[in-house]
């Protein structure tokens, strides 16, 4: 059974949801699992899907867990978005002004935290 609301959402929203239920568990998760804590009409099939994307992409790693696989986090949120930055970042050849136009749009208390971080200071 799937709710045409669900399957309208964009798959960026699902990811977001399943990513968080994953973080707040704290161990790794079967769809079934997953799909309980998100407390929605989803489909299991529907959560294997997006776990499995998921895993494609790098986000999640899986082990076995009887006939299937339990899911976990590969890195935290801070780490996700650090991944996602790198990765735009990968798509440009210019680096250098992707790099300077990133800069030039940070707030100041932005740009402050991460002049600290590159003299070496840790936040």
């Amino acid at each position: 059974m799937t709710d045409t609301n669900d399957e309208r959402r964009p798959a960026g929203e699902l990811e977001a949801a399943v990513m968080a239920a994953l973080w707040a568990a704290g161990a790794p998760l079967t769809p079934g699992r997953v799909q309980q804590e998100l407390a929605s009409d989803l489909a299991r099939t529907t959560v294997t899907t997006i776990l499995s994307r998921l895993h494609e992409k790098g986000v999640v790693d899986r082990e076995q867990q009887g006939r299937g696989y339990a899911y976990y986090p590969v890195h935290d949120a801070a780490g996700l978005t650090a991944r996602r930055m790198h990765g735009e970042l990968d798509r440009d050849a210019d680096r250098e002004t992707v790099l300077a136009r990133f800069v030039a749009q940070l707030s100041p208390d932005d740009e402050e935290v991460l002049r600290r971080l590159l003299e070496g200071e840790q936040a």
